[in-house]
């Protein structure tokens, strides 16, 4: 029997379950597969992966909106925004209070979220389905995505490298967000990088790694879900930009290797990694120019990403704190402290693109795929500032400024 939108796949995830008559499966379509399927997947899973995919990263400069951070993650960076000491205003809340807080900042922020630049927003499990929210982005023509992964526990005897938790239930927890409208998932995979003096990254979270990032994009697609898979790359340490490249090529060609062997389909997925770039402790970090940066980004995606895979979306950074910082602490909400300004993340987008558009014929660059953003912080700051002083107008003002910069940025349009 043909297969069609209303005919039952093997995979009860995969069927559109969301009426046409409301337009939330229009970005799915069922039409032909552009690719050689292999038995393994059916072609409706494929079609529907494939277009979700492309969807994402299409038309160009279109991009994601990460908004998944941890519930105490959240929650600190809403105090930090007013201004005034964050340990004095977190004295103000009960956990009731904090939980509406976090859901009437998630409501304000997706209800501006402009779709002329937005392509997908990744939400928390508990903004998708606990809260609801993925409504307001369905209606606007935004696909919803969520976060997959769990916390961080160090790797035994290497308190900077880190092991993700989360695997052991993703299957329900993905099919769950499916059934509530998510149509894609992402993962994020710290990766240690230092001098080769230093020694990080250690060849075995390299594995641990890949091979964490492959089972997830598998079971991803599995509950129907394009997987988003994020080497997120360190730049805390002391390597320089060659360094950089060399750890960001070989964990994303490790990846890929694992990807292949767990019969992940490329062209249903999405890379979200960082930009290649000296590290803090490095002296070259002050020096390094845009330009630089875009060079050794496109070198890392056309010597590591397969080409089948429709688009790469990076993030903006995180900087990673040792275990030891952590004792006492909530890790969800300490982990991580920053990442690059919202300037330079845009700066290096801009750059990559600019170069990819002046790349002559034969380049590796013109063959590479969609190469836009997927940002967090450096897209919501200033609108978490104007939201913490009841500014509704200046939430949306300062959001879709931010989005359409990075729009900009990722048309190759220096700004």
């Amino acid at each position: 029997m043909t297969q069609t939108a209303y005919t039952l796949p093997h995979n009860l995830f995969s069927v559109p379950d969301i009426s046409p008559e409301h337009g939330r499966d229009a970005v799915s379509g069922h039409g032909n597969i552009p690719v050689y399927v292999h038995s393994y997947h059916s072609e409706f899973d494929a079609h529907e992966l494939i277009a979700v995919a492309t969807a994402l990263v299409s038309p160009r400069g279109k991009g994601i909106y990460a908004t998944d951070e941890s519930p105490d993650a959240m929650i600190d960076l809403l105090n930090a925004a007013t201004g005034e000491d964050p340990k004095v205003v977190e004295k103000r809340f009960t956990e009731e209070q904090n939980k509406e807080r976090r859901k009437k900042w998630r409501e304000s922020v997706y209800k501006a979220a402009p779709s002329e630049y937005i392509s997908g927003v990744i939400l928390h499990s508990e903004t998708l389905l606990d809260f609801k929210l993925g409504e307001i982005l369905i209606e606007k023509g935004i696909i919803p995505g969520v976060r997959a992964n769990g916390e961080l526990t160090p790797i035994p005897r290497s308190e900077d490298e880190f092991i993700v938790q989360g695997m052991d239930d993703l299957l329900a927890r993905m099919q769950a967000a499916r059934a509530v409208g998510a149509r894609f998932s992402k993962w994020r995979a710290p990766i240690a990088c230092s001098s080769v003096e230093t020694g990080f990254p250690s060849p075995l979270s390299l594995e641990i790694q890949a091979e964490t990032l492959a089972q997830f994009a598998a079971i991803s697609q599995q509950a129907g879900l394009v997987p988003i898979v994020e080497p997120d790359v360190d730049f805390s340490k002391d390597a320089d930009l060659e360094r950089s490249l060399d750890v960001h090529e070989r964990a994303i060609t490790m990846i890929y290797e694992r990807m292949k062997a767990h019969g992940v389909l490329l062209e249903g997925s999405l890379i979200k990694p960082s930009f290649p770039q000296p590290g803090l402790k490095h002296p070259s970090r002050e020096k390094v120019t845009p330009e630089q940066i875009a060079l050794a980004t496109a070198t890392m995606i056309s010597r590591s990403v397969p080409i089948a895979v429709p688009g790469v979306l990076f993030l903006s950074g995180e900087i990673p704190r040792s275990s030891a910082a952590l004792e006492g602490l909530h890790p969800s909400s300490l982990v991580f402290q920053g990442g690059l300004p919202t300037q330079t993340a845009v700066k290096y987008l801009a750059a990559v693109n600019a170069l990819i558009a002046t790349a002559p014929q034969g380049s590796p660059f013109t063959r590479l795929p969609a190469l836009t953003f997927s940002y967090g912080r450096a897209l919501q700051g200033e609108p978490m500032k104007c939201w913490a002083k009841g500014d509704e107008e200046g939430v949306k003002r300062e959001l879709e400024k931010g989005a359409k910069a990075c729009w900009q940025a990722a048309r190759g349009e220096i700004i």
